[in-house]
Formats: C-alpha cells, sequence, structure tokens
C-alpha cells in the first residue's frame, strides 16, 4: 500500500535510486529495483540519534522502497569541486572527517567489539554542502564491520577516476585521494580492508566493465609511495 502522496519534479538519479521534489520541505527517494528501504531508514534514524549529520526522515510511506527525507539546500561536494567552490585538498579532509565520525559511533547489531557503522559508499557525490555543515547521504550500502574497510572503500571509488586516462576529473581525483589517505592516517585499511573493498567494488552490478577493468591500478595508486608536501616558500 502507498499512502497517497503527489510527487514533484525529479531532483536526482544514480545508480539505484531516484530522488523526486514532495514540498519544500520533502523529498523522496525511491529505488528503481526493488530494494527495500526500510533497513536504510533504520541505519539513517540511528547514527542521527548519535549527531552524525544525514537527511532529516519523514514518515508518509508504507512503500517499501521509498524513503521521505528532508530536503537539502546545497551542492554536493563532487559539484562544487568541479565548480570551484571547494578545493580537492578540502573534499579529501572533509571526507576523512565524516568517516572518522561516523567509526566513532558503536555498531547496531553487530556484537563484534571492533565493529562499527559503515557507509561503504562515501564519496563527493554522496555529501551534500548545506549551510550548517556538511550531510552524508545514500545509506543504502551501509553495513556494519571494521572501519578499515569503509576507508578502504572510499579510496578505491576516488581511485578508480584517479586513474582513468580518459576521465577530465582524473587529476582532481588524484587530489582528493591523497589528500583523503593524508587524513585518514593509520585508519586506513591497506591490507585485508583494501584487498575487500575492491572485491566489494568488482562484485557490484552496477558497474560497468571498464569500471571494473580499472581496480587493479586504483589499488595499485593507493598503495604507491607518496612524495612529502612541497613547502610553500
Amino acid at each position: 500500500m502507498r499512502v497517497d502522496m503527489e510527487v514533484g519534479e525529479l531532483l536526482g538519479s544514480g545508480r539505484t535510486a531516484d530522488v523526486y521534489a514532495i514540498d519544500g520541505e520533502r523529498v523522496l527517494r525511491r529505488y528503481r529495483v526493488g530494494l527495500d528501504a526500510r533497513r536504510e531508514a533504520e541505519v539513517i534514524a540511528y547514527v542521527a540519534a548519535h549527531g552524525y549529520p544525514v537527511p532529516e526522515l519523514y514518515p508518509g510511506t508504507e512503500q517499501a522502497t521509498d524513503l521521505v527525507m528532508g530536503r537539502l539546500t546545497g551542492p554536493t561536494m563532487l559539484r562544487a569541486v568541479l565548480d570551484g567552490g571547494i578545493t580537492p585538498e578540502e573534499v579529501g579532509e572533509v571526507l576523512a572527517r565524516l568517516l572518522l565520525r561516523l567509526h566513532e559511533i558503536p555498531a547496531r547489531v553487530s556484537e563484534g567489539p571492533d565493529d562499527r557503522v559503515l557507509h561503504l559508499d562515501l564519496h563527493p557525490d554522496n555529501v551534500m554542502l548545506t549551510p550548517l555543515g556538511p550531510v552524508v547521504i545514500d545509506w543504502g550500502n551501509s553495513r556494519e564491520g571494521p572501519p578499515g574497510l569503509d576507508c578502504a572503500m572510499s579510496a578505491v571509488i576516488i581511485a578508480q577516476v584517479a586513474v582513468d586516462e580518459d576521465s577530465e576529473f582524473a587529476a582532481t581525483a588524484r587530489a582528493i585521494l591523497a589528500a583523503l589517505l593524508a587524513g585518514l592516517g593509520g585508519a586506513m585499511d591497506f591490507g585485508e580492508g583494501l584487498e575487500r573493498a575492491k572485491a566489494t567494488r568488482g562484485a557490484n552490478p552496477t558497474l560497468t566493465e571498464r569500471e571494473i577493468s580499472l581496480l587493479d591500478d586504483a589499488v595499485r595508486l593507493i598503495r604507491a609511495p607518496r612524495a612529502p608536501a612541497r613547502s610553500a616558500g
């Protein structure tokens, strides 16, 4: 049963879901592939209760593929960096802070002492820059497990763009990746976590064959030794 609700303008589309305007305060996020959004809603509510920046959840639908959320004002961090409103280095630093802050939240259901809530899709297009600060969206891939896996997944997603010779954004992605890894420091798992992230990313059915073909190069870039930063003087 679907609660009667008028859906308006299409505001954005991702690999698995579309976002529609409802009114000036709310949006409807609807999965296209029959995924159940109720678990995602539970995760959003849980991290919000711990003070993590996520969209506000509203009641208003009994459709399992739908989420009604607060409408956010501002660009995605990806749009902002491409428009010159934020530097690639700032993007990497913000992503690192968001990951580290998320991993301070204890797991919701897992009993593993070191497990935490993981976003597993935290990249510049899933962060909105609102007047109140960055807000993390799209929790459909969220799971619980070792924080290093989450850090590695963000690095892999960005590194795939960085190693794509056909992408005009490769240089930007390289700068973001360098700042991300610097900001994560010892929280980044260059071993098992990175291998798991690569395998998980490679099994993603929404990726193209070309995107999958970039994974080996992406992992090599992440593991490559990095030159020390040059003095501004």
